[in-house]
């Protein structure tokens, strides 16, 4: 699958997620802790334009701010990113990182960008009482990506500390357990 088609693939997921947010749970707690559900959209519409306009010299239009309207926020900003893996001139462009070096801007995108809208997922659904059923093929491609990493994604910071899950637990609880998440425990919600 292409870049632009995963993009396509796991943004929608999370689309759908915001789109199933109810006006009051934006202000709900969510994972991870000390954030609230819109906290997750400010985070991926967030960091990522200035990871692109610094390595690759690629400007995302902006939408409105997170905390106006998060949902308007993430549809801007998704749109964009999609419009950027559809266009055939992405597929020549290179992103330069102090920490990757020099990766083909599509695999950019999905290595780093788009996985972490998969993860992230999982957060706005727990926070918002949505489904937290993720694609599990997914979960076991990143994990078996990760677990080689996981001395350096801790001491990136942008993990937490790794929660124990039994061994025989399924790969989304695994997976989730792996990024600092307890599936296990109840939703603050409920």
């Amino acid at each position: 699958m292409s870049a632009a088609e995963e993009h396509r693939r796991i943004a929608g997921g999370f689309t759908d997620r915001v789109l199933g947010v109810d006006e009051a749970a934006w202000d709900n707690p969510a994972p991870p802790q000390g954030w609230v559900a819109r906290d997750v959209v400010r985070h991926l519409v967030e960091w990522f334009p200035s990871f692109l306009e610094q390595g690759a010299g690629v400007r995302l239009p902006s939408g409105p701010s997170v905390d106006e309207d998060p949902g308007a926020a993430w549809q801007v900003h998704s749109d964009a990113v999609q419009a950027l893996l559809d266009d055939p001139a992405t597929a020549d462009m290179m992103l330069s990182n102090p920490h990757i070096g020099e990766v083909p801007l599509d695999l950019a995108v999905d290595r780093f960008y788009t996985s972490d809208i998969f993860m992230h997922t999982w957060d706005l659904a727990r926070a918002t009482g949505q489904d937290e059923k993720l694609d599990s093929a997914k979960c076991a491609e990143l994990l078996a990506g990760m677990e080689p990493m996981d001395e350096v994604l801790r001491a990136s910071g942008q993990y937490g500390a790794r929660v124990e899950v039994p061994a025989d637990a399924d790969v989304q609880t695994q997976m989730l357990g792996f990024i600092g998440r307890d599936p296990r425990a109840k939703s603050q919600l409920t």
